[in-house]
């Protein structure tokens, strides 16, 4: 059963939820961001132990906490690990952070102009694993690449599917059809996007609400119906790409459109830092983020 008080926030709170579920292939440029090299490592358990403690040093930093921060999306590994002595999303929560997994595994190679969902054949044992550690709900990504009516009808033929899926264990799906920022023609995407969208959440039982997290659309306040509707709970913007300047610029230009930022949040840390900078410079990110969140 999803977690009433954990809800309230997610629907009411100001703020934003931190992407802190770098995995796989992404995470050795997320550390080389960092200032951590692929020489620092050997072996894929040393690197994922890397990657956890830059996680750890956000999230037990004094300067993120439920304040400014919703929720945090978190990789399996993470929420697997401790932070400060608990388990990682008992320690979130005591810091008014809601906890949410990434639980997808990955991209299909591209066809029809997306790239939908790899099979995910043990979602639920994760969901089940997910409930047992006070997780609230989950996030799955795939991406539209071409403004392709098919293809883009079938990714969010996907995302809802399994949205139902993980709703059937009481947890709250972020359903994540993402747009390239460099397609050639995003605005089409955007806008076959946005009607595939709306008919999946006409088409939704009344008890229902999923959270979108989408790409910044090229035409401000696109989503604004979707937004409203009343099957979502939250729409929430990826990054994308976009330098923390630029997606905070973006974002604010969409009324009630929060950031979910992963690369613009983390972009100005670095591991080298001492305590202070690290502190300074992460409160200054989050702080133009959810100022950003807050139009």
């Amino acid at each position: 059963m999803v977690n009433q008080e954990q809800l309230d926030k997610v629907a009411n709170g100001k703020g934003f939820i931190a992407a802190l579920d770098q995995s796989g292939g992404s995470t050795p440029g997320a550390l080389a961001r960092y200032g951590v090299s692929e020489n620092s490592w050997s072996g894929e358990d040393e690197m994922f132990g890397l990657i956890h403690q830059m996680r750890v040093r956000i999230m037990t930093s004094p300067v993120f906490g439920g304040d400014r921060v919703l929720g945090a999306i978190l990789f399996e590994k993470t929420m697997d690990g401790e932070a400060d002595g608990q388990p990682v999303p008992q320690y979130l929560w005591s810091k008014g952070v809601v906890p949410f997994l990434k639980c997808d595994k990955g991209l299909e190679d591209e066809a029809n102009g997306v790239q939908l969902m790899k099979p995910m054949p043990d979602l639920d044992a994760l969901l089940q694993k997910g409930v047992s550690k006070g997780i609230f709900g989950t996030k799955m990504r795939s991406v539209i690449q071409k403004a392709d009516a098919g293809g883009i009808a079938a990714i969010v033929k996907q995302q809802f599917e399994v949205g139902e899926q993980i709703a059937g264990h009481g947890l709250m799906p972020i359903l994540e059809p993402e747009v390239n920022i460099k397609s050639d023609d995003r605005a089409q995407c955007d806008a076959i996007l946005h009607d595939e969208l709306k008919k999946a959440l006409d088409a939704l039982p009344e008890d229902r609400q999923v959270m979108l997290k989408l790409s910044i659309p090229v035409e401000p306040d696109l989503y604004a119906d979707i937004i409203a509707h009343p099957r979502v709970l939250r729409v929430v913007a990826l990054s994308g790409g976009f330098s923390t300047d630029e997606a905070c610029s973006e974002l604010e230009k969409n009324k009630g459109m929060i950031a979910s930022f992963s690369r613009a949040l983390l972009e100005k840390l670095q591991h080298g830092m001492s305590e202070d900078e690290f502190n300074a410079a992460l409160d200054a990110s989050i702080d133009q983020i959810s100022c950003a969140s807050a139009t």
